[in-house]
């Protein structure tokens, strides 16, 4: 279900995806909810967000985002960390953590059922 724009909610997300993808979009949707309690899902551009941001670059071009973002694609499931400190984007400094994951400046991928799917807290 890559992409998915006709569901409305995570939940209605998650009930739509077969086993296993669908334990495992769900345990990390449980994880995200309790490592980050205030940010409300809900679904964008296809994929479960938690929480939203607006965005304006120097260009002009605006608009609002998720915090962190749950996508199950076609060969991976993707977890996006729009999040950054003054050492860079979250994602890119845990991937000594994550060897199997595909890692980019905010999204881990993974593209295995039981590839680790630990958070930078261990969890």
């Amino acid at each position: 279900m890559p992409g998915n724009t006709a569901v409305k909610t995570a939940e209605e997300y998650i009930e739509g995806l077969e086993e296993p993808r669908k334990s495992e979009i769900e345990r990390i949707h449980r994880l995200i909810q309790e490592l980050a309690p205030g940010l409300n899902p809900h679904i964008r551009s296809g994929m479960i967000g938690y929480g939203t941001y607006h965005y304006k670059y120097d260009s002009g071009r605006e608009g609002d985002w998720f915090r962190f973002g749950l996508a199950s694609n076609k060969n991976y499931i993707s977890v996006y960390v729009c999040a950054g400190n003054e050492n860079g984007y979250i994602a890119e400094q845990y991937k000594d953590r994550q060897p199997k994951a595909s890692i980019g400046r905010a999204a881990f991928g993974s593209r295995s059922s039981g590839t680790s799917t630990k958070t930078p807290s261990g969890r």
